[in-house]
């Protein structure tokens, strides 16, 4: 019988083994990487939910609060007493 030159390992015979391998742990890593990234951006916004934002106090919280007009000038000075 006549062989068909093939070893057992396709057509590229080692070096189609090698590429295999290479692009299969390529989708692993790949998979891996997409996974912690998604990990990562799904749990990083829900972590300071309960922290005021930035460093501000609340008196500069309420300062601009009555400047974007959300509050009135009674409103302001009832809630600036309550921080007293």
């Amino acid at each position: 019988m006549m062989g068909t030159g093939m070893d057992g390992l396709g057509g590229f015979g080692l070096l189609g083994g090698l590429l295999g391998l290479i692009f299969n742990l390529a989708i692993i890593i790949g998979i891996v990487i997409l996974i912690v990234w998604a990990v990562k951006r799904f749990t990083s916004g829900t972590a300071n939910l309960n922290q005021p934002s930035g460093s501000q106090s609340p008196r500069d919280i309420l300062q601009a609060r009555y400047a974007r007009g959300e509050i009135t000038r009674d409103q302001y000075q009832q809630m600036l007493q309550d921080l007293n």
